[in-house]
Order: structure tokens, then sequence, then C-alpha cells
């Protein structure tokens, strides 16, 4: 029962993850699986954003500068240095989390609206910086040789390898989330998005909290950016750094409800629902971003708590079973 009472938030959220991984074998479609791996990815970078937006109330417009950084990391070492896909996909987690911890322990010192601004200025910097650097190729990225694939059965059995591990990265980033969450690191994170003055009055080591928040959200993304372009097969500096995608996920979890474990599931379900349609319309496909900004202006102004948050203000008995 105790056991029960502290992981029920959890259940719902791994439920979701697992029928979305179990989906495509049970239908056979290659093109299902691809499918469920992008909502998969929206769900793991989503979930992993919400560490740092949802539960310290920093907004970062630039969160995919990790998911880009530990992608050519991972891929560099796949390709360039022999490493097993295993060991680049850790390494490339690592690499984002140290990257959060030296920009974290500089730009966290900002607040609001010049901590966004911040986190912006720094995905340009790091797609210049790479765009420049020889060791990652430069403006043209890397490639992977169809030679690596060989290790993993083969190119198409490596897309099947892929997705599960994709499956298995997003149950990660839903358990570290739902950890900090249920901590009492997280009840100081929550204590520093009310009133950060006072949380620091009241002994909570603010710098070094929204540190180590920074670092938890960051290492996923490195890891599925890794997966990612060993999956499509090369790395580019347009590819891993797009802007665009950093909204997308602040839409994601403010649509679902941030500070919540399920809120990104179901942000990330929608949107990517709603963006399959508007990619593929005629009449919207060039309009897709100007759609999501508008969204992202009107959950601020009418549901600031998201679809999670306003359904447990409306109904109480949701707020057991909702986390």
């Amino acid at each position: 029962m105790k056991l029960w009472n502290q992981y029920r938030g959890l259940i719902a959220p791994v439920l979701v993850v697992a029928l979305l991984a179990v989906w495509p074998m049970l239908t056979g479609k290659p093109a299902n699986r691809e499918s469920a791996f992008t909502i998969l990815k929206a769900i793991a970078l989503a979930s992993s954003l919400n560490i740092l937006l949802g539960y310290t109330g920093y907004v970062s417009f630039g969160h995919i500068v990790f998911y880009g950084f530990g992608g050519y990391v991972g891929i560099f070492l796949l390709s360039g240095m022999g490493w097993p896909l295993w060991a680049s996909i850790l390494a490339g987690g690592l690499a984002s989390g140290l990257l959060a911890f030296l920009l974290g322990s500089a730009i966290l010192r900002l607040r609001g609206g010049y901590f966004a601004l911040a986190t912006i200025g720094v995905n340009e910097a790091m797609r210049a910086f790479i765009n420049k650097f020889d060791l990652f190729g430069g403006p043209t990225g890397i490639t992977l040789n169809f030679s690596v694939y060989k290790a993993y059965g083969g190119a198409a059995q490596a897309l099947q390898t892929s997705f599960y591990i994709g499956a298995a990265l997003a149950l990660l980033a839903l358990a570290i989330s739902y950890l900090v969450r249920t901590s009492k690191f997280g009840l100081g994170l929550l204590a520093i998005r009310e009133n950060e003055d006072a949380a620091e009055v009241m002994g909570i080591a603010a710098p070094w909290a929204k540190t180590w928040a920074y670092v938890l959200s960051a290492i996923v993304p490195g890891m599925i950016g890794v997966l990612f372009f060993f999956k499509n097969g090369n790395v580019e500096p347009g590819d891993a750094f797009p802007l665009h995608a950093s909204i997308e996920l602040l839409v994601m979890v403010m649509l679902g409800g941030q500070g919540t474990v399920l809120g990104p599931i179901l942000g990330a379900f929608a949107y990517q629902g709603m963006r399959g349609y508007l990619v593929t319309s005629p009449v919207f496909k060039d309009i897709q971003l100007s759609v999501s900004g508008a969204l992202l202006l009107l959950i601020v102004l009418f549901i600031p708590a998201g679809a999670i948050g306003w359904l447990r203000q409306r109904v109480p008995l949701l707020r057991r079973v909702l986390a």
C-alpha cells in the first residue's frame, strides 16, 4: 500500500508510454512505428523541459541546445571513435548535463525574461560555433557510414532498435520528472517557482537547486539527440539546433499542464496531432509556427494551468490520479 501511494501518480504516464510502444508491434506497420517514435521523442523532450519550466518556473526558449549538442557528441563518438551505440547515447546525455551545469552556473543568475532571452542566445551561439567547428564537420555536419549499422543487424533492424530505445528514454524522462516532483528537492523547486526570494529566506539554496534542475532537464534530451541522429544517419547544425523546436516544446508542456507528470504527455499527443494536420494541409502548412505561437499565447491567457491543471481544478476526484 505504501508503494502504491508513493508511485500511483506514475502509473498512468507509464501505461500511456507502454501502450504507445506496443502499438506498432500490434499493427505491424512501419509508418505507425515512425509516428509513435515521433510522439515518444516529444514526450521525452517535453517531460525533461518540464523539470525546469514546470517545477522551477524558468522559461527556456533554447532548451533544444542540449538535444543538438548531445547528439553531436554521441554521433562523433559513434562514427569517428567507433564507440557502441549505448555508450554514445550515455556520453551524449552526460555531455549535455555538463553543458547545462556550466551554463546554469552563469545564466540562472538571471530571472524572468532576461533568462529566457539568454537561452535563445545560447542556442544561436552554439549553432554558430558548431557550424565553424571542423571536428564536427562544420556546416555539412557528420554522416554515418552504413557499415556502422552492421553491428545492429543492418539499417532496417537499427530502426526497430532505435524505436525501443526511444521508448525506454521516454520512460526514463518520466521517472526522473516524477521522482523530482515527489522529492524534497522537488518541493524546493516548487517553492522557488512560487517565490524565489521567500524560498531563500526559508533556507533553500536556490542557485544550487536551479542549476541541478537544469542539469537533470538536459540529460535525456542529449541522449534522445544521439538516438535520433543515429536513426537518421546524419547530423547538421540546422537540424540539431532548430529554435522553433524549443517553442514547440513550450507549447506541449503548457498545453498539457506544466508542473505535472502527465501534462507533457497529453501536450505531446495533442500538439503532434495538430502539427501532423498543419504540415499536410495546403492552407496551413506555411504558417505552422504562427499557429504554434498563437496557441502558446492562448494557453497563457486562458488556461495557464494547462489541460491537466484545468481538470484537477474542476474535478477534485482526479487530483489523486492526475499527477
